[in-house]
């Protein structure tokens, strides 16, 4: 057990979660649940134990259910994601309707994943969940030859070069790698790009995909010269929005509140050469 983790670091809801269990019983779980989330990206082995424990000690705690599944899910443990998630879910726990499909497709079954997408709880979820759904149910229907569907069904407003959200980058990473699947290798590189510029905590490896396409593309040349219209492009956008915002302001004094950070980075094409 990390000397860190305590249960007084639990949201106050998990808390409440808790209510049930003998106060020492209660304690303990928390600690463990409190591990898994401080184990799970750089241990995740060793935060599925924790989960597992806490798990056993209050299979009736939906926090323990969805901790037992987020871990499983962390190490590649489908089935069991599945059917902890799944348990959480039933027991009036947060949905992770994006994670549960992608078991689904990982076991095998992307038509399963694809009726997740159409459920009515898939309207109501956060922006970010819904963006994540959305390219599970992409990577389902490619996993049914559907490949030109799938880049279809990425065609959304939130599909913008302008956007630096916290799900951008891997927005524009599902969709060039699927542009790439149906043979559109030239607007795959442009969004590529797109990704890479938008992935500020390395969470693709859209750099090394551009890299890749180097070749398939002619060569150094060619790829400089799509990278640099990519980029162009980009900051054609930013002044055409910069002129829609100065209208605003001067009109109503509004501002468009999804503008692109100033501080989104390049990336670096001298590697290249």
């Amino acid at each position: 057990m990390p000397e860190e983790a305590n249960a007084s670091q639990l949201d106050p809801e998990v808390r409440r979660d808790f209510r049930a269990l003998p106060k020492m019983v209660a304690e303990d779980v928390g600690a463990h649940v409190v591990a898994v989330g401080m184990l799970l990206e750089q241990e995740p082995e060793k935060a599925l134990e924790h989960a597992r424990y806490a798990r056993r000690k209050a299979s009736r705690s939906p926090a323990a259910r969805e901790a037992n599944g987020l871990a499983a899910y962390y190490v590649g443990n489908w089935s069991e994601a599945l059917s902890e998630l799944r348990a959480a879910r039933r027991m009036g726990g947060q949905s992770h309707l994006a994670i549960i499909a992608d078991c689904e497709r990982a076991l095998g079954k992307p038509q399963r994943a694809l009726e997740l997408t159409r459920e009515d709880e898939a309207t109501r979820l956060p922006q970010d969940e819904a963006i994540e759904l959305r390219i599970v149910g992409a990577g389902a229907r490619r996993d049914l030859g559907q490949s030109e569907a799938a880049v279809v069904s990425l065609q959304i407003p939130e599909l913008d070069p302008q956007r630096n959200e916290s799900w951008s980058a891997r927005l524009f990473y599902a969709y060039a790698d699927n542009l790439l699947a149906v043979g559109r290798t030239r607007e795959a590189f442009t969004w590529f790009v797109h990704a890479a510029n938008a992935d500020d905590d390395e969470a693709t490896d859209a750099p090394e995909r551009l890299e890749e396409l180097v070749t398939e593309l002619g060569g150094p040349e060619e790829a400089e010269r799509l990278a640099a219209r990519a980029e162009t492009d980009t900051a054609v956008s930013e002044v055409s929005e910069e002129t829609v915002d100065t209208d605003l302001d001067h009109g109503t004094g509004g501002s468009r509140a999804d503008r692109r950070s100033a501080d989104s980075h390049d990336i670096n094409l001298g590697v290249w050469d």
